[in-house]
């Protein structure tokens, strides 16, 4: 049943059905698919679950909103042809802005919105500033065509009286040799997730490259501290998911359905690689330091 009508006091609200569909099985995108259904399920809406391979309309057919869990999934739900309302959470900006939205929204004919994996530039520059108020220029390492972020990121770091150094990576290239050009100019190596230059495959040649320049990398994930990064700023899957359940209450409570502007996550962690701050060298503020002078954190 897609509506029915709850009891709640003095005001009503009608319980809908959501459809949440995950990339894959995998740890991440279960994590925040539990945290959806735990949040909404507290206040009597339908959560059904699906996957991106295989995915059939008619499994979104009596869904007020559908919601997407990472790139797989969000490209697969913009292939089916519904009006139905579509968020896409734990996407990296760059493939939102880069044709994400366009096909989503489905050139503009239904309602569409994200939540980005990615951390808000100013924050990244913030948290380098109170981790290493000696540096002065930052590595940044990005696949081709992404001017937009590229000059966000510089902004940012801007305020905080830090300069980029920063190189494309065209594609098919090898790794090294832009990483490399980058390493030699820079103070810290800021990693974004963009899937060409980190991925399973380079990860760890990017994290001994820059161990033997000496250069720490800023990550944005734990599992990117735990590879080999400094230090990381990161939001979890939890944290993901329990943003995407606030924003899916508030639309559903909200009368005619509206999605908020897409947006970077509001609840974050830090993480440190004490092995490789003490093989470099350095010595960070604790975490929950860092996270308290950025204003958030578990």
């Amino acid at each position: 049943m897609a509506f029915a009508v709850l009891a709640m006091g003095v005001g009503q609200a009608l319980a809908a059905q959501v459809a949440v569909v995950l990339s894959d099985d995998s740890a991440p995108y279960q994590e925040v698919y539990q945290v959806v259904r735990a949040h909404l399920a507290e206040r009597g809406h339908e959560v059904q679950q699906a996957y991106a391979v295989g995915l059939a309309t008619a499994a979104l057919n009596e869904s007020r909103l559908a919601v997407a869990v990472g790139v797989r999934a969000a490209e697969s739900l913009a292939a089916q042809p519904l009006r139905t309302p579509m968020l896409a959470v734990l996407v990296p900006r760059s493939w939102y802005v880069g044709g994400g939205r366009s096909r989503l929204s489905d050139g503009g004919r239904r309602l569409a919105s994200a939540i980005f994996l990615d951390q808000p530039p100013e924050r990244q520059a913030q948290i380098i500033r109170l981790a290493f108020p000696e540096a002065q220029r930052v590595g940044v390492l990005t696949s081709a065509g992404q001017p937009l972020l590229l000059a966000e990121l510089d902004d940012a770091l801007r305020t905080q009286r830090l300069g980029m150094v920063w190189q494309e990576l065209a594609p098919d290239a090898r790794l090294i040799g832009p990483l490399e050009q980058v390493l030699a100019n820079a103070d810290l190596l800021l990693a974004v997730p963009d899937p060409q230059v980190f991925n399973r495959n380079t990860a760890q040649s990017l994290f001994l490259t820059s161990y033997r320049y000496r250069v720490p990398v800023l990550g944005y994930s734990q599992s990117l501290t735990r590879a080999g990064a400094l230090l990381s700023l990161h939001s979890s899957p939890a944290h993901i998911g329990r943003q995407a359940a606030e924003w899916i209450n508030q639309v559903l409570n909200a009368g005619p359905l509206r999605l908020p502007p897409p947006a970077h996550p509001v609840y974050f962690d830090v993480s440190i690689n004490e092995q490789v701050a003490r093989s470099l060298g350095f010595v960070l503020p604790p975490e929950a330091e860092l996270e308290k002078q950025l204003g958030g954190g578990r």
